[in-house]
């Protein structure tokens, strides 16, 4: 690694290559805070929780919430010095080097990527559900449906961030007024629903996957560090609403989870595809659509939101020409319209996979299973790039101007987070197998070394990073190798 970065230098090419800065603050906190996805994150995922971990569902997601908040003040830190449409990926090229940053870039996709088959399902099963309770709908109806759901998302992301924004607003709205209903009447009915609270001895094995699995839930605020390009005031705003978005969550599985566990028998809860619906038909009997209507507003928001992040990470590579240069492509709403098809389109392959062919929807639902296990992989590398721009990146960097005894606690938890992500990426491999079957460590570990795989072939590929000052000037900036 260089000693040094080198001072950035404008370069000639095209400045209208530019996402457009149209986001205000208050676009950005609903983003983070949306992106969530709190009552579908619960819905997907909360079955599974109470059959492996029971009531320890509660300090497992606990062990993982503390890394994932402290590592908001971190990205709201490199997001200060470093906004970029690529964020993380970025970063990692800026602080560590480019070798880390094109793995990291390959970790990055695959977070995201295997982050939206797992909600494009769902949004066609709700969707079904509501519309038509007591069919079976055959394999082709229920692949229709989910394939309207990405034709939906696209409509936003296609019409730009802005469009997006106030979409989501309007989604996320609903939701919260869902929210707060249910927690109040959950409240007001606890007297008469209320069950045995029983923790019982503590499954180890399963506290841990629930720990992985929670990175599923208590990730998306990082959706404003991605659109920072995007932002009005770059270096001020991006990082608030994922700090906002991080306590958020948070606060919200606080509240639903203690409830939704405390008022329905923890056999009912288990495995269940949807158990908030199990947990509303006890608090509003015969009414399901109340909870399956902001339930698939949450999947949906949630859709386009993931595919967000995803497509401007694909626009910052492609602008680099990591991957090809197509995909750093703007329609006339400022919109990298083939990073936006290109995910969503390949999604809806995997999709049609999945739901046709018995052999390879099986190998996709053990692929997919393991999202929860990339976005904390992607996690813990911010982390390890917060600690080396902590700790050394001021003498790497003296044009930052950072002060590293004005951010020592900042430092520590950075190194405290990145411990506990490691551990429990660690644990995943160990415990993997019994709780999602075998061949999920053989399938994870092939994946990883893809990774150096494609971080090999991508090396000649690159150039020096992109990024644009605050006048919009396009710029470049040696990173270290």
């Amino acid at each position: 690694m260089s000693s040094d970065l080198q001072p950035t230098e404008q370069i000639t090419e095209p400045s209208d290559r530019r996402l457009r800065p149209t986001l205000h603050i208050w676009d950005l906190i609903p983003l983070s805070v949306s992106s969530v996805g709190p009552m579908f994150s619960v819905a997907a995922t909360g079955g599974v929780m109470a059959a492996q971990a029971g009531w320890w569902t509660l300090p497992a997601i606990a062990i993982l919430a503390v890394p994932f908040i402290i590592s908001s003040f971190v990205f709201r830190l490199l997001n200060q010095h470093f906004p970029h449409a690529g964020a993380s990926y970025h970063w990692s090229a800026r602080i560590i080097g480019k070798g880390v940053s094109r793995y990291q870039g390959w970790i990055l996709i695959l977070a995201y990527f295997l982050s939206i088959p797992p909600i494009a399902i769902p949004a066609g099963s709700y969707t079904l559900a509501l519309l038509a309770p007591h069919s079976h709908p055959s394999s082709l109806l229920e692949f229709s449906v989910t394939v309207f759901w990405l034709f939906f998302a696209a409509i936003p992301l296609l019409l730009g961030s802005k469009p997006t924004a106030r979409i989501t607003q309007l989604f996320f709205l609903v939701e919260m007024v869902a929210l707060f209903g249910f927690a109040v009447v959950g409240v007001l009915s606890w007297h008469r629903l209320s069950v045995p609270i029983h923790f019982g001895k503590a499954p180890i094995g399963g506290i841990l996957i629930v720990a992985v699995i929670a990175a599923t839930i208590l990730d998306g605020w990082e959706i404003d560090s991605y659109a920072s390009e995007e932002s009005e005031k770059p270096r001020k705003d991006p990082g608030i609403g994922g700090i906002i978005g991080a306590f958020g969550a948070l606060l919200f599985y606080a509240i639903l989870y203690p409830l939704m566990l405390g008022e329905t028998p923890l056999h009912a809860l288990a495995n269940s595809t949807d158990p908030l619906a199990v947990w509303s038909q006890r608090l509003v009997p015969s009414a399901p659509w109340i909870m399956l209507i902001p339930i698939l507003l949450s999947t949906a928001g949630g859709l386009w939101l993931t595919s967000f992040i995803l497509t401007r990470a694909l626009y910052a590579m492609g602008r680099e020409r990591l991957i090809p240069a197509s995909f750093a492509k703007l329609n006339r709403n400022h919109v990298p319209h083939v990073a936006v098809l290109a995910a969503l389109g390949t999604a809806g392959v995997v999709v049609s996979l999945q739901l046709f062919v018995t052999s390879l929807g099986s190998f996709f639902n053990l692929v997919l299973s393991g999202a929860g296990f990339f976005l904390l992989a992607e996690f813990l590398l911010d982390s390890v790039t917060g600690v080396i721009f902590l700790s050394v990146g001021h003498r790497r960097m003296p044009e930052m101007s950072l002060q590293p005894h004005q951010h020592r606690l900042l430092l520590v938890g950075a190194i405290f987070s990145s411990v506990v992500m490691a551990a429990l990426l660690i644990a995943f491999f160990i415990f993997g197998p019994t709780a999602i079957g075998n061949g999920i460590d053989e399938t994870l570990a092939a994946l990883l070394g893809c990774g150096f795989a494609f971080a090999w072939w991508t090396k000649k590929r690159t150039r020096e990073t992109v990024h644009f000052d605050e006048h919009g000037s396009e710029l470049t900036a040696a990173t270290p190798r």
